[in-house]
């Protein structure tokens, strides 16, 4: 089976696109500026321009699948994380609508549809829930996040009636130390200075970047599995909870608390991202079968964090 991934080239998208092609599929990533990032051998890359179907939407006829993982950092790629001015919250939604469209034209211009369509989504859907336990039949939140998840699902809600199966990748934090959350968490208990972030009893739904990967696949190659799921690992913490697995791991303290103004000060609405989280579990995964091979926190942090 072919499958092509957009956004294939970012931390999630990577490591799948090296998982799949050593399982035997042929993998081809779509990228704005190809060559610019090395990908392992028997990965092939081509062009798109992120909003069109342009050069690329013929590699849907057949045997294939697609896994549309574009979009851009919700955080941004530098640090301090960029904050959300208005400018910026419209390129985040607008670069998953594009997304969205492109692969709705390449569905529809397709002889034979594709097998499935993996859409990416994230927990933000269901906005900040406190210590509610969230499956994936919970409803959407009303924050800036839950309403960015809800138009980036709606995006390629037309390929449905043209009879492919869809599943919508619901992704909590995902863990590794190659790029996204955990490289910024571990930066201060390393430094001395890890403490509780706001209240701390806002919930981590971590999930390590391997069990990540093999829950894509799962879904990808389990006809049964359509609609929504959760990504996440069965036992998420609270941040205080994580955090203090993280400085044991570090063998660092865990003591300095960052009030709530503060980071509300320095982040403005981008705060959200660490204030508040989502008690999600992955009641959908579990129901089909899934095995995760990290359910502990201290387990996921140990394999990412030994020297």
């Amino acid at each position: 089976m072919r499958v092509i991934i957009t956004g294939g080239t970012g931390l999630i998208g990577a490591a799948l696109a090296q998982n799949l092609a050593q399982a035997g599929y042929e993998v081809v990533v779509l990228s704005r500026n190809p060559g610019t990032r090395p990908l392992p051998a028997g990965i092939k890359v081509e062009k798109w321009d992120g909003k069109t179907a342009a050069h690329w939407g013929h590699l849907v006829n057949g045997n294939s699948a697609i896994i549309n993982l574009a979009g851009e950092n919700i955080a941004g790629s530098g640090f301090p994380p960029a904050r959300w001015t208005a400018a910026r919250k419209q390129r985040i939604l607008q670069s998953r609508l594009d997304a969205g469209t492109a692969v709705v034209q390449a569905i529809e211009q397709a002889t034979e549809k594709p097998k499935v369509l993996l859409q990416s989504s994230a927990v933000g859907y269901y906005g900040p829930r406190g210590s509610e336990i969230i499956t994936a039949a919970a409803p959407a939140g009303n924050d800036f996040l839950a309403d960015v998840c809800v138009q980036w699902e709606r995006a390629t809600d037309a390929v449905v009636p043209m009879g492919v199966r869809r599943v919508l990748l619901r992704t909590g934090v995902v863990l590794s130390m190659k790029g996204g959350a955990l490289p910024l968490m571990a930066l201060p208990i390393k430094l001395f200075a890890g403490g509780p972030l706001g209240s701390g009893q806002q919930y981590v739904p971590w999930i390590h970047l391997e069990d990540e990967v093999r829950a894509i696949r799962f879904l990808l190659e389990h006809e049964e599995a359509s609609g929504p799921f959760n990504l996440t690992a069965p036992n998420p913490l609270t941040y205080k909870e994580f955090g203090k697995e993280l400085a044991a791991v570090l063998k660092r303290p865990f003591f300095l608390p960052t009030p709530a103004f503060a980071l509300k000060l320095a982040l403005g609405e981008m705060a959200t991202i660490v204030l508040d989280g989502q008690r999600a579990v992955p009641d959908g995964l579990q129901a089909l079968g899934f095995s995760f091979k990290y359910t502990q926190a201290r387990a996921a942090l140990e394999d990412l964090l030994r020297t």
